[in-house]
Formats: C-alpha cells, sequence, structure tokens
C-alpha cells in the first residue's frame, strides 16, 4: 500500500506545539481493524488532512513513535529505563488497541514484581587529605593556597531505579566535603562534588554518617530492611557497608 503521513501534536519549547510527521502505510494503521485507529483509516477519509493528504492527529507525537512500532512488529520494544508508560497506556487507550493495553499490563505488572523483590547495597569510604592548589591573586599575580579536606566515596547499587533518584542520585562513585575555602573550579578539577539529596530537601551531606542515615531513612521507608551492616552491626552509622532487602 501507499505511505501515509501522519501528524501528530508535541509540546514546543515556548508558546503553542510543535508538529512531528511520521510515514508508515494503510496496511499498518489497520493492522487491528477493530481499534478506533483502524477504523479511523478505514472507509471514508478522516477529515483532519492538510492539503496533501497527509491526516493530522492530535495526539502524542513522541508516544505514537511507539504505537506504529508496535504495529509494525507486533511486540512491545522500549527503550532501556524508559519512563513514560502511564502516558504511553494513555495513548493505547485513546486508540484502544488492546494488544498493546494488554502488553503494557504486563510490563507494569512486571516493573512492580520487580520492585517488590529488590537488593540495595551502600558503601562509604572516607579519606582526609590536603588539596594544594593556587589561586589568581590579580594579573600576573598566582599564590599557592591549601584546604584541607575530607572525601569519601559513595557506592550505592540499587535493583530498583526510583531508589537511586530519592537518594539525588547518590550513586555519583566520588564526593568531596569542604573543610575550608575551595573555589567552585577546583571541584571540576579534583573530579568530586558536594553532595545533596534530592528536592525539596537539597541539604548538603557533609559526613559519612549523615549519608549513611539518609540512605537508612531513605531504605526503611520505601519498605527496605536491614540485611547486613559491616564491620559493627552495633555501629550502623559508622559502618562502611550496608544490605537492605526488600520482598
Amino acid at each position: 500500500r501507499s505511505p501515509h503521513a501522519v501528524y501528530q501534536t508535541l509540546p514546543g519549547a515556548g508558546m503553542g506545539e510543535e508538529e512531528e510527521e511520521r510515514s508508515t502505510t494503510l496496511e499498518t494503521l489497520t493492522r487491528f481493524p477493530d481499534s478506533m485507529l483502524g477504523a479511523m483509516f478505514r472507509g471514508p477519509r478522516p477529515a483532519h488532512t492538510d492539503r496533501r493528504g497527509h491526516y493530522f492527529i492530535d495526539r502524542d507525537g513522541k508516544a505514537f513513535r511507539h504505537i506504529l512500532n508496535f504495529l509494525r512488529l507486533g511486540r512491545l520494544d522500549l527503550p532501556e529505563g524508559y519512563s513514560e508508560l502511564a502516558l504511553l497506556r494513555a495513548e493505547a487507550d485513546f486508540y484502544q488497541i488492546r494488544p498493546l493495553l494488554a502488553e503494557l499490563a504486563r510490563l507494569v505488572a512486571e516493573r512492580r514484581r520487580h520492585r517488590a523483590n529488590a537488593v540495595l547495597h551502600a558503601d562509604v569510604d572516607c579519606q582526609e587529605r590536603l588539596l594544594h592548589f593556587t589561586v589568581r591573586r590579580g594579573p600576573q599575580n598566582y599564590g599557592l593556597s591549601t584546604c584541607p579536606l575530607r572525601v569519601f566515596t559513595a557506592n550505592v547499587f540499587c535493583t530498583d531505579g526510583q531508589f537511586l533518584e530519592l537518594l539525588g542520585g547518590s550513586a555519583h562513585p566520588s564526593v568531596s566535603v569542604e573543610e575550608g575555602e575551595l573555589p567552585e573550579v577546583e571541584y571540576a578539577k579534583q573530579k568530586v562534588r558536594p553532595l545533596r539529596m534530592a528536592p525539596p530537601d537539597g541539604r548538603e551531606v557533609l559526613t559519612a554518617a549523615e549519608f549513611l542515615e539518609e540512605v537508612l531513612k531513605t531504605a526503611l521507608d520505601q519498605g527496605f530492611r536491614v540485611d547486613s551492616v559491616f564491620p559493627d552491626p552495633e555501629d550502623i552509622l559508622n559502618s562502611r557497608s550496608l544490605r537492605f532487602v526488600r520482598h
């Protein structure tokens, strides 16, 4: 069959919306004749066409890409970490593509099972050192400055990706805590950064104990329980390694 250009609307960067054009075939669009999308392209031409005969559908164009791929391939093939399942499900419901709705329901249930059975591991290593760096005091005038730093490496692994978002992306492997005056540019040079918790709190975490306390509080709020503490199970906030499980 001849290709049909289908226009979808996308949220624009400024006022109004942008259009996105996708080309496909009539056979693809009518793969499921009992769907609303199939009914739109069977029989009389839909009213919303431009002067070139291209069809216009006032729905989300980015989600429609995945709908077209499902119609072409017969399977749901989403990118890793796809986070707009609710939007895609709403679009599939609008078009009444029942096989896609069933596949999305299966995927949502699978993600819920995956979240329900999760493992969380947090390791913290602390070191103190003196950082020497140059400071520009004026034109062709540089001096040497010293700043004591307490640096700790925070590694977090969790099979539930949403947990890391709650920690503000705390899986970043190298975190620096300032004890003196350290220019902002030196953070990038030393490949370290201050660790802040996720909004709306956004406060800076200054010690490894504070970091572990935040991990512990967030983990318990999310239904995890402590599985092991190293090296001393009686001193959890001064530990170097925590493991949590959720069933």
